[in-house]
């Protein structure tokens, strides 16, 4: 720790949660740096500082937390966990989360197996490597099943739905490392936030209600009312002790045609799911993460609103224009979190968080910006 500066986070990726992290830094005197190979990433172009490397390179991971950070944490799954395993060996500051946690959220096969028999729900799911297994599978548990990537697959990629034996063995030949799943009759999806400290104190944070099109989260509601939420922040919180986790983690659930809550996916660190805090809760997640990694007590996380939404902006036809970018900033009761990048159709380019007194008109605003700034309103 250096004069004026209270902690240095040392995170893996330089995108718009890195980004993000040090904005949340500023105001408690926390440096951030970035490990990215390009000097124009998101967290750089916003000020973070930039150690130049890639997560890639089991190499520049060690000299990164050899560089005087206090923690090693994470923007991705991207790094490979065997080079997690190696860094951790190798580093004189804590990875936090730990690679025996993180890869749960890297590794879905992983993920699925350290919580069967354990008290959470979670779809039926075998590893796969032919035909012929998930034809078994099926039979048991019916057609279609979900083919998954164990490893690399995020925002709907890595995801197949196959209907049957052919379609299953196209998917099967483009690759290896494969987990078969039933397919969940999905009544409403929900996540929960959650944050734990090293020593164990944990909080976490109202129950949110996510929009999923194409396997990527588009909308969250705080303010979900589902009669699920006690019991899924109550499951969050204890697979956070199970994990052993350290930073923020949000527990991605879906809530069956039966009203039960099953665990989808895990990400080790902060997720868009939780975006909404930002501007609807006393502690928002980027700083809880950076409290929780530096050992700091975490900060309350009540909602101070009634009512929060957040959708995500994805670029359109054509990058917006000076009036589209007027229109929005003017818009009452919203704010616009943008990532300094490049446009480019379907990318996400940022969020709109908006706070209101009812969930169909705090919606429909937010709706309303990112459809400007999506170039489709």
């Amino acid at each position: 720790m250096s004069a004026g500066t209270t902690g240095v986070v040392g995170v893996v990726g330089g995108g718009q949660l890195a980004r993000m992290l040090h904005q949340a830094a500023i105001s408690l005197a926390i440096r951030v740096v970035v490990l990215d190979p390009d000097p124009g990433c998101a967290a750089a172009a916003a000020g973070a500082e930039r150690f130049d490397g890639t997560w890639t390179s089991a190499d520049d991971l060690v000299a990164f937390a050899n560089s005087g950070v206090d923690v090693v944490t994470f923007d991705h799954e991207l790094a490979d966990p065997d080079d997690l395993v190696r860094l951790e060996a190798a580093s004189p500051v804590p990875v936090r989360p730990a690679p025996a946690t993180k890869v749960l959220a890297q590794d879905k096969l992983v993920a699925r197996t350290a919580l069967e028999g354990r008290g959470f729900g979670i779809p039926a799911f075998a590893a796969v490597h032919d035909v012929a297994q998930v034809q078994a599978f099926a039979a048991e548990h019916g057609w279609p099943v979900v083919l998954k990537t164990s490893r690399g697959g995020y925002d709907g990629r890595g995801v197949w739905i196959v209907r049957d034996a052919r379609e299953a063995a196209e998917v099967l030949a483009a690759g290896d490392g494969f987990m078969v799943e039933e397919l969940v009759d999905i009544r409403e999806e929900l996540a929960v936030m959650v944050a734990r400290r090293p020593g164990g104190s944990l909080r976490s944070w109202p129950v949110f209600r996510t929009t999923q099109v194409e396997g990527i989260c588009t909308e969250v509601i705080l303010a979900a009312g589902s009669p699920l939420t006690d019991r899924a922040r109550a499951l969050a919180e204890r697979l956070a002790e199970h994990v052993e986790l350290t930073g923020v983690m949000a527990v991605e659930f879906f809530v069956d045609a039966g009203g039960e809550l099953l665990v989808n996916e895990l990400a080790c660190r902060p997720h868009n799911s939780g975006h909404v805090t930002m501007d609807s809760c006393i502690t928002d997640q980027f700083e809880q993460h950076l409290r929780a990694v530096l050992d700091l007590p975490l900060g309350a996380t009540e909602p101070t609103v009634d009512v929060a939404v957040m959708v995500n902006v994805l670029g359109g036809a054509a990058p917006w224009s000076a009036e589209d970018f007027a229109d929005a900033v003017a818009t009452d009761r919203t704010s616009l979190h943008l990532y300094g990048k490049g446009h480019r159709p379907g990318r996400k380019l940022g969020h709109v968080n908006a706070v209101g007194d009812s969930v169909e008109e705090t919606l429909g605003r937010a709706r309303k910006v990112a459809a400007v700034l999506g170039g489709s309103d």
